[in-house]
């Protein structure tokens, strides 16, 4: 028999109390196991001095099932993600791109991140966020006490936008690709359900609000309703890595401890600190 690792089993368990609790737990009930005597052995199946389950834990944990029954919401995000796969509404897209990226994370996500666009690495790996600015978002979650794995990433456009051949870099989608592409991204949020999206960058806050011409200046550190869930602009990870400086990432973190606070996450003194000296 394996000998059990428990260098293994805490990050996975610790993982998993994450996902409970961002599906709405706020503690588990963990029953008294009955003493089993050599008496009660003798005289069979008696009442044990288990404690019922509290009822508000029963309506916890039926909230939960009723949750994980709808297998249909795995079926129905692939469904969705086979139509972005098989979607020709931008032929100029379609013949550049790799593949298509649709998104990635919990099905189940109360948090959600929006950027505009895969870029190149994005294009190549079928994921959203990959690149440089996709792990200084990596590291900016974890900071947040959170992984991607509890979260949910994916971008306005589901295609790379196309650029001169022998050109390098991405370009900024157009506000027609994007609308041509928002109905995508605004299933996954109808399926997905998360409380607070955060648009990373002028460009996402454009495209999921079809409000274009908006500075990103003009919109962070607000919050606005949409679609049943909070949208909290800030900007994007790539203009941290050109601008690192102490003020921009303490007005991209004030953004994040808004996500937080609006999630009833707890927040720690250090975590309120970040980025002020």
């Amino acid at each position: 028999m394996e000998k059990i690792s428990h260098g293994k089993i805490v990050p996975s368990l610790y993982k998993y109390l994450e996902i409970l609790r961002f599906l709405g737990f706020s503690h588990l009930y963990l029953p008294r196991l009955p003493h089993f005597s050599k008496e009660n052995i003798a005289q069979g199946s008696k009442k044990s001095d288990q404690k019922e389950m509290p009822p508000s834990t029963l309506k916890k944990a039926s909230s939960l099932s009723q949750n994980l029954s709808k297998e249909k919401l795995t079926e129905e995000l692939l469904l969705l993600e086979n139509k972005v796969q098989a979607c020709r509404n931008c032929p100029h897209l379609v013949s550049f791109r790799t593949q298509t990226v649709f998104g990635t994370g919990n099905p189940y996500a109360q948090l959600m991140f929006v950027g505009e666009a895969p870029g190149a690495e994005e294009d190549m790996q079928g994921q959203p966020f990959v690149g440089p600015a996709g792990q200084l978002l990596t590291k900016m979650i974890k900071a947040m006490g959170l992984s991607r794995e509890i979260v949910y990433i994916a971008n306005v456009l589901k295609c790379r936008p196309d650029i001169p051949k022998g050109q390098k870099g991405n370009r900024k989608p157009t506000a027609d690709e994007m609308s041509r592409c928002l109905p995508y991204l605004l299933s996954q949020i109808k399926l997905i359900k998360p409380k607070v999206i955060v648009a990373l960058g002028a460009t996402a806050y454009e495209g999921l609000t079809e409000q274009f011409g908006v500075k990103i200046s003009e919109v962070r550190g607000r919050c606005f309703d949409f679609h049943g869930a909070i949208l909290i602009p800030t900007y994007h990870p790539s203009f941290l890595l050109h601008n690192p400086s102490l003020p921009n990432k303490r007005k991209v973190w004030e953004d994040l401890l808004t996500a937080m606070e609006k999630l009833g996450m707890p927040i720690s003194e250090k975590q309120r600190n970040y980025f002020l000296s």
